[in-house]
């Protein structure tokens, strides 16, 4: 059974920067992409980062291009997702997902495996 743990979330000023991680078991992480979506109250999940299997290839969201950077340890199994410069637009449920497929890729559909979430909160 895959599992897919985040932690790291919690509240923050804006301009300030936190570190979510997101622990994987029950598959072979390293042959996967993965990634990062969230969801603010009253709006439908969005997408955030992903990165390939290797971790060669990423992509972010343009709200988030340029202050986000997600990374993954295979030894480790877990992805992170190193946010700065928050806004308090990026308050949301941050959601670690795990592809079927090893390519980044930017669609829910090719994510089948989802964690609990963990909440952002950034404050103004």
């Amino acid at each position: 059974q895959v599992q897919l743990v985040e932690s790291g979330g919690g509240l923050v000023q804006a301009g300030g920067s936190l570190t979510l991680s997101c622990a994987a078991s029950g598959r072979t992480f390293s042959s996967y992409a993965m990634g990062w979506f969230r969801q603010a109250p009253g709006k439908e999940r969005e997408f955030v980062a992903t990165i390939s299997w290797s971790g060669a290839n990423t992509y972010y969201a343009d709200s988030v291009k340029g202050r986000f950077t997600i990374s993954r340890d295979n030894a480790k199994s877990t992805t992170y997702l190193q946010m700065n410069r928050l806004k308090p637009e990026d308050t949301a449920v941050y959601y670690c997902a795990g592809a079927g497929v090893s390519i980044a890729t930017v669609r829910s559909q090719n994510y089948n495996y989802w964690g609990q979430g963990t909440q952002v909160t950034v404050s103004s």
